[in-house]
């Protein structure tokens, strides 16, 4: 076995309860994805796997040898690539010993590890950072460039277990292309949280995380999804089962309660007709309530146990089957020309090498190799396409308006737009979830139908003064189109600046029937291929 998990819970502690009773074996070379909602715990039992954090309740067995990747390296951005990597201290002991410090102590560190610093280095290299020395520190490097120092780090320690936390969240394609490939190769244990659905469907396991606890899969993100769709059918339809039953014994408990009242008039009646003594009526009143309040509380526990028996039930449906945003048609006719590029292309300026030239920025070359030019029309769906760093979000930023090309002519016509980022920033953090909504009530709609929109986007009276900052990234998402149909602002363009990248399965889906319904232009830049595909973007421009 490579992992074991015993009776594992986790509790905030404000006392909320994340996880309880989960159970799980994991042999040696396995490939799981743990998949699950945001907030379900999954990272939280990621770092209790590999031993950063301390369970509840409950044990871990694990392997000696892991290697884990986070999902966020903040806590890292005071040390240096060689701290980060674990092997600073082998690299002292390298240097000393060959600066003749030939102490036991250093061999003992180095433990023959005699070309760790060119190993370190050619891993660096072939994850297309070539030059970056190791003693340069973390803080500064781009998320692509900290996740791809940890990749490096898996061909450097060669671990027989691999714990990677969304992976592939600032990869561009070639990043995943070779993540996807050093993953079928090992021979190491791999564990994998991931929306990426490319990277999903290349593992053979699925193991789910949800307030029912772990739920094992032996098939890939496909399997795991048709099987899902098929649990989904059976409680529907027991949902259905349970609301005829309810509505049975609802209409049992009237007739019930009719007809004692309709008992009660007549035997009072009766009563008084064969003169029978007023205690006798008392204790037959008595006998016959008692009868009818038993028979009565027998109904009432039987509706309450549906009742809770559909709680259950709609407790394990995903709600977001039900969220469907209508955008309206564009007022554009399609075809029309939007953005008209010719001979198009960039630089930023550099600084002057002296601080008192700062009226002479000197240009530096021009971020493509090739100007560009290209035509958008109403209608169109695109994708921009290119390494990280290729200038795919300065080109979005031309098409905006935002910047000018510093050679070519862009022109642009009169067009509405709304963009999307992957920190889903059109949310403003210091705001409530209703101040949110507010702030895009430019009908002047009655409070009420706010909040209504709000529920409808599965947005509770309990988190209205929910701060934004707390919500994840799916909570934003939809945050954000509930916004634009409380303002009923649809517009001409979407653009979309990696938009799945903060988001969980779930949430991927919502954006994906969105954008794929939406009758507008779109362009993406995503490295999500199941997204591009799903919503029907198949023209692109490469940028080098």
């Amino acid at each position: 076995m490579s992992f074991i998990i015993k009776d594992l819970s986790y509790i905030h502690a404000d006392k909320e309860i994340l996880f309880s009773h989960l159970h799980l074996s994991i042999n040696s070379g396995d490939k799981i994805a743990l998949t699950g909602n945001n907030g379900c715990g999954k990272s939280t039992l990621m770092r209790i796997l590999v031993g950063d954090l301390s369970p509840s309740s409950g044990t871990v067995l694990r392997p000696e040898h892991l290697y884990y990747v986070p999902q966020h390296f903040g806590q890292y951005d005071r040390q240096t690539i060689a701290q980060a990597l674990g092997i600073s201290h082998k690299l002292s002991a390298l240097h000393a010993i060959l600066s003749g410090d030939a102490t036991e102590k250093h061999f003992n560190t180095l433990n023959d590890d005699w070309n760790v610093e060119e190993r370190a280095q050619t891993s660096l290299d072939s994850w297309g950072l070539d030059g970056i020395p190791l003693s340069r520190p973390m803080e500064g490097l781009s998320g692509g460039e900290k996740t791809r120092i940890f990749l490096a780090g898996m061909e450097l320690h060669n671990p027989t277990a691999i714990l990677l936390d969304e992976p592939t969240n600032h990869l561009d394609a070639d990043g995943r292309e070779r993540l996807y490939n050093l993953i079928r190769r090992t021979s190491a244990t791999v564990l994998v949280i991931s929306h990426d659905r490319t990277l999903l469907n290349q593992l053979p396991a699925i193991c789910e995380l949800s307030s029912q606890g772990l739920t094992y899969y032996s098939g890939n993100y496909d399997f795991y999804k048709k099987q899902k769709a098929l649990q989904q059918k059976a409680l529907t339809q027991q949902l259905e089962e349970k609301q005829k039953a309810l509505r049975l014994a609802r209409k049992v408990a009237r007739e019930v309660e009719e007809r004692k009242a309709k008992q009660n008039v007549r035997g009072e009646k009766n009563s008084i007709k064969k003169g029978i003594p007023r205690i006798m009526m008392g204790a037959l009143k008595n006998n016959a309530e008692n009868s009818s309040s038993r028979l009565s509380s027998i109904h009432t526990e039987k509706t309450e146990k549906l009742q809770a028996e559909m709680s259950g039930i709609k407790s394990s449906l995903p709600q977001t089957d039900k969220l469907k945003t209508d955008f309206n048609a564009s007022h554009l006719h399609v075809g029309k020309v939007l953005v008209k590029a010719k001979d198009v292309n960039f630089h930023y300026p550099s600084l002057a090498a002296s601080p008192m030239e700062t009226t002479r920025p000197e240009a530096v070359k021009e971020l493509w190799s090739s100007s560009l030019t290209f035509q958008l029309r109403s209608g169109d769906r695109l994708s921009l396409k290119g390494k990280n760093g290729s200038g795919k979000t300065t080109l979005l930023k031309l098409i905006m308006g935002e910047l000018h090309p510093t050679d070519g002519v862009m022109e642009r016509a009169g067009f509405t737009s709304v963009y999307l980022d992957q920190e889903y920033s059109l949310v403003r953090n210091e705001r409530s979830v209703l101040q949110q909504a507010e702030a895009f009530n430019h009908r002047h709609l009655p409070e009420h139908e706010v909040k209504t929109i709000l529920n409808r986007y599965l947005f509770p009276r309990d988190v209205w003064n929910k701060p934004c900052s707390k919500l994840s990234g799916g909570e934003k998402m939809r945050l954000s189109f509930c916004c634009l149909m409380i303002a009923d602002n649809t517009p001409d363009m979407f653009i979309l600046d990696e938009p799945t990248n903060n988001l969980d399965i779930e949430s991927i889906e919502i954006i994906t029937a969105t954008i794929r319904d939406y009758a507008g232009t779109v362009i993406a830049i995503s490295h999500d291929r199941e997204f591009l595909k799903d919503t029907g973007i198949e023209r692109e421009i490469l940028l080098e």
